[in-house]
């Protein structure tokens, strides 16, 4: 495959990709989030399994790099989760003290 032609489908890909994510309401964002998490995992255990048999300096740099922005990716996502499912939970009410509420009212 020529340099034109995966210039092309790279342009593409994150152009229909823009185009997909942008069209999921917040209420898939969590489900979709965590799927993707569990997959990237995998991804990540692949990357480490494969710098344990990479030859040469910079393939092991190459592929360190890319399992420290795997990594980033999934502690993000889980982040990202984690404050989504909290955005779901119900609001604690504050307690209003006899005094406050008396003060309120003068």
């Amino acid at each position: 495959m020529d340099i034109l032609t995966s210039i092309t489908i790279l342009v593409l890909a994150a152009f229909v990709g823009f185009e997909v994510i942008s069209k999921v309401p917040n209420t898939l964002h969590t489900p979709l989030m965590s799927g993707t998490n569990a997959i990237h995992g995998i991804v990540l255990l692949g990357g480490i399994l494969v710098i344990s048999s990479a030859v040469g300096a910079f393939n092991k740099v190459i592929l360190f790099i890319a399992i420290v922005f795997g990594t980033i990716n999934i502690v993000g996502g889980f982040l990202v989760t984690d404050r989504m499912l909290g955005m779901f939970k119900g609001r604690k009410k504050a307690v209003r003290s006899p005094q406050s509420a008396e003060e309120e009212g003068a």
